[in-house]
């Protein structure tokens, strides 16, 4: 079961998007250098479909996008609750931040917008470093990745 530890609106995870993030708990990742240590614990609260639709409810049209930041233990339930999203709210484009380097085999690419892929490695940086290994990729209709990554190294 998906749990989430907190939420906030943000606007540098998606270029030209307000997002709605939403951390979740769990993460088996262990990256060195991880910015949110604490969410490899198993706390918050249950993210089921009460708890994304209450909370597209709060935010109504001050969003552009959600973003499900973390869920690797769970790959299959961050598709589902993507889903959940694209249901309700047809208008908000939807995104998930994995710590993995590919997407799982088990997992539809085209449910979401954009995706964000690579764990974090502390001496190639995150998404604003030119080094990173990690990537943002808009997922067109046909299933493509086109890689915006260089939006962050303005």
């Amino acid at each position: 079961m998906l749990k989430y530890y907190n939420y906030d609106i943000v606007f540098q995870e998606i270029p030209n998007e307000v997002t709605l993030a939403i951390n979740l708990s769990n993460c088996p990742n262990y990256c060195k250098g991880c910015h949110s240590p604490w969410l490899a614990k198993d706390i918050g609260e249950p993210l089921t479909k009460a708890a994304i639709i209450h909370l597209l409810n709060r935010y109504g049209n001050s969003i552009t996008c959600v973003c499900l930041m973390g869920g690797d233990a769970e790959p299959k339930e961050v598709e589902q609750l993507g889903r959940v999203i694209r249901d309700e709210k047809s208008q908000l484009k939807v995104c998930w931040y994995s710590g993995k380097e590919k997407v799982p085999e088990c997992v539809n690419s085209k449910v979401f917008q954009y995706i964000k892929l690579g764990g974090y490695i502390e001496s190639l940086g995150g998404l604003r470093s030119k080094t990173t290994n990690q990537r943002l990729y808009k997922i067109k209709e046909n299933g493509e990745k086109e890689d915006l990554t260089y939006t962050f190294w303005k």
